[in-house]
C-alpha cells in the first residue's frame, strides 16, 4: 500500500479491513470443508476429489469477488472523501479505534491502513504537535516539570479519566506540573513503540518552551512495558530525557507477563491438536503483535525477532534490570479480599498476577527488586480500578511529593 493510500479516508480503511476479513474467513471455510471431506488418516475417493476440486473452483471465485468489489468500493469511497470527510471525533469512536489497534494494530501497520493510531502525544483530547509555538499554545501554563501518562492495551489518553476520576489531572493540579498524555499503536511489538516513544519523548524535550528540569512518567499496564523499553533503547543512545527522568510508575504492569496471555497460546495448541478443530486456531492468531509480547513481559526486538511468536516456548526474553538513576513505584491490584491468600497470589486483579505487577520473578537473577516502601498491594480492585481508586491517588501523592 503506497503512502498516498495512507491519506485515506477512515471508511476505505473499514473497507480493507473487511476485504481482508472475508478473505480470512474464506480460507478458513475451506480448511474447515477439506477436513470433513478428506477425513484425517483415511483414503479419499474419486468422488471426494472431485467435490474438493468443484469447491476449490468455488472459493477462488469468493476471493476474487471480494478483491474485485473490494478495489472498486475503495475507489468510489475515494471519489467520495472529499464530500464525506473522515469520521466524526468522539469518545466513542476513539474507543473503539483503540481497541481495533490493540486486537490488529500490527496488521493496521503493516497495511498502512487509515485507521492506525500513530504515536503522538495529547492534551485535552487534541494531538500536540512538537514544536515550540504549538506546545506552548497547547497550555495556559507551561512547567519545567512534566507528568507523562502512558496508557495500556486497547486504550487511549481519554481513558485515564474512569468514573470521572484522574491520577495525573489531581496530581498535576496539586504540583503546578504539566500534564501531557501519549497515545500509541498499543498491538504493535512492545519494543517498536519503545524504540518510537524513545526518539519523540526526545523531540518532546527539545521542544519545551522551558527548560526541563524533570520528567515523572505514569504508566498503566503495557504502558510500563513501552517505557521500560524506550527507556532501554534511549539510555543505549544516551538520551537526554533519560537523564531528566526523575520518577517512573507502574500501576498493573506484567513486568514478568500475563497469564492469561499464556492461556490464549495454550488454546492454540489444543486446536492444532484437533484434526477437525485445526482450521478454527487460526483464529487464535488473530491476536497482535501487542497482546503476544504480554506473554512474558517482552521489551526489547531480540525477544521476539526469528521466533514464532505463537510457537509455545519457554521464557526466553532478554532480562532488563531497573536502572538506579530512576525512583520507580509500582502498584498490584487484587480482585478477592486480603485473607484470600493463594488465589491473590496468582490471579491478582484477574489479568496479571501480584508477583508479576511487583516485579517478582521465580528466577531470583530476574527480580526487579523494587523498593519495599516503593510497592502497594491494593485488594478488591480489578485491573481498570487501578484508574479510579482515589487511594491509589494519595500513595501517588505520598510518593511523588
Amino acid at each position: 500500500m503506497s503512502k498516498k493510500t495512507k491519506k485515506a479516508s477512515e471508511l476505505q480503511g473499514i473497507n480493507h479491513i473487511i476485504v481482508d476479513a472475508t478473505i480470512g474467513v474464506t480460507d478458513l471455510v475451506e480448511a474447515m470443508h477439506k477436513q470433513i471431506v478428506h477425513p484425517p488418516l483415511l483414503p479419499s475417493t474419486s468422488v471426494q476429489n472431485l467435490i474438493t476440486k468443484i469447491a476449490n473452483i468455488t472459493f477462488k471465485n469468493i476471493r476474487w469477488g471480494t478483491l474485485f468489489v473490494g478495489k472498486t468500493l475503495d475507489k468510489t469511497l475515494g471519489l467520495l472523501n472529499p464530500a464525506l470527510g473522515n469520521l466524526k471525533s468522539s469518545d466513542k469512536k476513539d474507543f473503539i479505534l483503540s481497541i481495533l489497534n490493540g486486537v490488529i494494530g500490527d496488521y493496521l501497520a503493516e497495511k498502512e491502513n487509515p485507521l492506525e493510531i500513530e504515536m503522538h502525544f495529547v492534551h485535552q483530547s487534541k494531538k500536540i504537535t512538537i514544536d515550540k509555538k504549538s506546545i506552548k499554545n497547547s497550555y495556559s501554563n507551561i512547567s519545567g516539570k512534566i507528568i507523562l501518562m502512558v496508557h495500556g492495551s486497547c486504550m487511549n489518553a481519554n481513558l485515564w479519566t474512569r468514573k470521572n476520576h484522574n491520577h495525573g489531572e489531581i496530581l498535576a493540579k496539586e504540583t503546578n506540573e504539566t500534564l501531557i498524555y501519549l497515545n500509541y499503536n498499543s498491538g504493535k511489538h512492545v519494543s517498536t513503540n519503545g524504540k518510537e516513544f524513545n526518539e519523540l519523548l526526545e523531540k518532546l524535550t527539545k521542544n519545551w518552551p522551558v527548560p526541563v528540569e524533570e520528567i515523572t512518567i505514569i504508566n498503566h499496564s503495557m504502558g510500563g512495558l513501552v517505557t521500560r523499553s524506550a527507556l532501554y533503547y534511549g539510555e543505549q543512545a544516551q538520551k537526554s530525557w533519560t537523564n531528566l527522568t526523575k520518577k517512573i510508575v507502574f500501576l498493573g504492569t506484567p513486568h514478568h507477563g500475563s497469564h492469561i496471555e499464556r492461556k490464549g497460546n495454550y488454546l492454540d495448541l489444543i486446536l492444532e491438536s484437533v484434526p477437525y478443530a485445526k482450521p478454527f486456531a487460526k483464529l487464535g492468531k488473530i491476536r497482535s503483535a501487542g497482546v503476544t509480547d504480554l506473554r512474558y513481559g517482552n521489551l526489547v526486538d531480540e525477544d521476539w525477532q526469528h521466533k514464532n511468536r505463537f510457537e509455545l516456548k519457554k521464557e526466553h526474553k532478554k532480562h532488563i534490570p531497573l536502572t538506579e538513576n530512576i525512583e520507580y513505584y509500582s502498584i498490584a491490584a487484587v480482585t478477592g479480599k486480603e485473607k484470600s491468600y493463594i488465589k491473590n497470589r496468582f490471579f491478582g486483579d484477574s489479568l496479571v498476577s501480584v508477583k508479576s505487577a511487583l516485579g517478582k520473578h521465580k528466577n531470583r537473577d530476574k527480580n526487579l527488586h523494587f523498593k519495599k516502601e516503593n510497592t502497594f498491594t491494593v485488594y478488591e480492585n480489578n485491573h481498570s480500578d487501578l484508574l479510579s481508586n482515589p487511594k491509589i491517588t494519595e500513595i501517588l501523592k505520598n510518593w511523588l511529593q
